[in-house]
């Protein structure tokens, strides 16, 4: 498998870098300790083409492949992961599955204005007793002729407040069970919709995630996406897609706070000596290096297996799970490298380990992905 990039994709790279550090890496720590929004952020990535830059040119979008979206997210998450889950969000789970499932007249009212970036989309999956399992949805879109109705509560929502689209996800047939259950695109100021406050969480704390309430919401029949029965299809089909770029998500966390370690252990002087002038820290940033190198691979492989069009369930969750674990250790080493300051909030590596966290848990966990490679590896030995 070729890994080298193309012409296209290095532009694609340094684009998206140059992004990041002239206009994210100012105030980003000031924004995650606020829980501030990044509005004008936001308006610039989708001027960029970031939002819409997977969705096909016929609809405003930028064609570009998956792996020009892995590299994207990866440098974005390289500063600031929550401008990264924002565009994830927006392009993994709320235009790729418009786009693969919906009809022409929805690509044209839904999808065009997401591309372009003067709307933003959301994808409501989770609940608050559905979460890894979601076969059990309790949200219901009851079929009442002419349209749906649709009631329940969407929890962990990422865009949730901001979003003026969303892709919801909904029981319509009990007895059927999972084969019962139907995905919608909704408009967020349809009568009925609101919205809970936004969650105080751990990291990604400038991102928008939110609870989504449904209270008798009409759902008009042309706001299916897919036949009846394919909403659970629709939202695991969705997902694969979607852990490539939190596993890019990963890799950029990785990578940003390697480059913060080592440029501090250049700097810094104990013992009259560099710390990277010491073998032990040496040997921590080379497993360090090692590590992301890995991952980058896995996520560049499972990229690639979606452009080319063969079946990436496998090198999804395999790129996720370990881009998403090496997140969580590589953080952790730049936080002791960097000693006392790697503690506080004035340097960056405290918010990298925050941020890595989350990419072991949304879009399903490290324990579902196991589950997801090991199903993959019976069949291949039958």
């Amino acid at each position: 498998m070729n890994f080298d990039l193309s012409e296209e994709h290095l532009m694609i790279k340094q684009a998206a870098r140059d992004f990041a550090q002239n206009e994210l890496k100012d105030g980003v720590i000031d924004r995650d300790s606020k829980c501030e929004y990044p509005e004008k952020q936001v308006k610039r990535m989708a001027e960029l083409g970031f939002l819409g830059m997977t969705v096909s040119t016929k609809y405003g979008g930028g064609g570009m492949d998956t792996m020009s979206y892995a590299i994207a997210v990866k440098e974005i998450s390289k500063i600031d992961n929550s401008c990264s889950v924002i565009l994830s969000a927006h392009n993994s789970l709320a235009c790729w599955g418009i786009e693969e499932y919906g009809t022409e007249e929805q690509k044209e009212k839904y999808l065009k204005p997401l591309a372009t970036g003067q709307k933003i989309g959301g994808f409501c999956l989770s609940e608050p007793e559905s979460g890894s399992d979601a076969t059990q949805q309790k949200t219901t879109a009851i079929d009442k002729g002419d349209h749906y109705v649709l009631n329940g509560i969407k929890n962990w929502i990422t865009n949730g407040i901001k979003a003026e689209l969303y892709v919801v996800i909904a029981q319509s047939n009990v007895e059927k069970g999972y084969k019962g259950i139907n995905a919608f695109v909704i408009e967020s100021d349809t009568e009925g919709i609101s919205t809970g406050p936004k969650e105080d969480k751990l990291g990604i704390r400038s991102s928008d995630t939110s609870s989504v309430i449904f209270q008798d919401v009409i759902i008009p029949k042309e706001n299916r996406l897919g036949p009846e029965g394919f909403g659970f299809k629709f939202a695991m089909k969705t997902l694969e897609g979607g852990r490539i770029g939190i596993a890019a998500q990963a890799l950029g966390i990785a990578k940003g706070a390697f480059e913060e370690a080592v440029n501090y252990t250049k700097s810094r002087k104990q013992f009259n000596r560099t710390l990277s002038q010491f073998q032990n820290t040496q040997f921590v940033l080379a497993d360090m290096a090692t590590s992301i190198e890995a991952a980058s691979l896995l996520v560049y492989q499972a990229a690639i297996a979606k452009d080319t069009q063969k079946n990436y369930s496998k090198e999804a969750a395999m790129a996720k799970l370990f881009a998403s674990e090496t997140a969580m250790a590589v953080t952790s080493d730049a936080i002791q490298v960097h000693g006392g300051y790697g503690y506080v909030r004035d340097y960056d590596v405290e918010r990298y380990f925050r941020d890595a966290k989350i990419t072991e848990i949304y879009e399903g966990t490290s324990e579902v992905q196991r589950i997801v490679i090991a199903a993959s590896e019976f069949k291949e030995v039958q």
